[in-house]
């Protein structure tokens, strides 16, 4: 049994419980915490087992296993019946660093992006649990860490509404297997190993966390009261068919941009090195229990 001690912690007790032996780790916690254990055992290719417990902001990636914050007994049953399935890993395939809330990056310049939130983190790949959210997502993250007494959906929600109206956007240029290149100035791009983000948002209503697929959805920048509407309708799963949003199913995503870049991975913020950044996943790699 560990507690996290500092951000990033948990790769370090992941490490400890799988090289004492243990088949199964319990991680309490949200999005963040489950990611940094999932990269941790994915890394290594570990047949240990993981399971969750919503204890987090988001939890979005126990949303798609029917797990709810408001009911931890339901969860604990999940884990003591001893079901396990195989479902899948996203990879951050380009070398990133993590950069702590409100950092900056230079669109345009090349200039190196955000400071490292540590000066021994090396840039690296890494795996993903359940999304990488680009442009007006990072910008939400940035804002709700100044951010007090509010918590969960209602802090991703609100906060979310102010940047509608400030957010500049982010030029982008992605590509997937077998389909035309996008290349436009976007507000938001996500890629979701599941249907969640942003506390329940639907974002990816097609997404499943065991298909084999990642889930692209890319919405073009919009003057601020188009943007309100399509984030209304997002809460609902009702952007599909926007001429605005385009939905992507595919293996893997490149995306190229004018500058490094800062992404969120699960909550957590990183930058990349170079101006792209590559994902792809990988199908069964994580075992699952509850």
């Amino acid at each position: 049994m560990g507690i996290t001690e500092h951000p990033g912690h948990e790769a370090t007790l992941a490490d400890r419980a799988m090289d004492a032996g243990h088949d199964l780790i319990i991680a309490v916690g949200g999005d963040g915490t489950w990611s940094h254990v999932a990269d941790r055992v994915g890394e290594r290719g570990s047949e240990v087992a993981l399971a969750v417990l919503p204890a987090g902001t988001g939890n979005d990636f126990g949303r798609n296993l029917g797990l709810s914050f408001g009911d931890p007994e339901a969860a604990v049953r999940a884990i003591a019946s001893g079901r396990e399935r195989r479902v899948d890993l996203g990879r951050v395939v380009t070398p990133s660093y993590p950069t702590p809330p409100g950092a900056r990056t230079a669109e345009g310049s090349r200039r190196a992006p955000a400071h490292r939130i540590g000066p021994e983190e090396p840039a690296r790949p890494r795996h993903f649990l359940n999304v990488i959210g680009i442009g007006f997502d990072v910008a939400v993250i940035d804002a709700a860490a100044s951010a007090r007494l509010l918590t969960g959906a209602l802090l991703y929600k609100l906060t979310a509404l102010r940047q509608l109206f400030g957010f500049p956007g982010i030029r982008a240029r992605i590509a997937t297997a077998g389909e035309a290149q996008l290349n436009a100035r976007h507000l938001m791009m996500t890629v979701t190993n599941g249907c969640y983000f942003g506390g329940g948002f639907p974002i990816a209503p097609e997404g499943r966390i065991d298909d084999g697929r990642l889930h692209g959805c890319f919405i073009e920048d919009a003057p601020p009261w188009t943007r309100l509407t399509l984030f209304a309708r997002a809460e609902r799963g009702r952007h599909v068919g926007d001429a605005r949003v385009t939905l992507r199913s595919s293996r893997g995503f490149r995306f190229e941009f004018d500058a490094p870049v800062r992404f969120e991975a699960d909550g957590d913020t990183y930058a990349t090195e170079g101006h792209h950044l590559e994902l792809e996943v990988k199908p069964g790699a994580l075992l699952l229990r509850g």
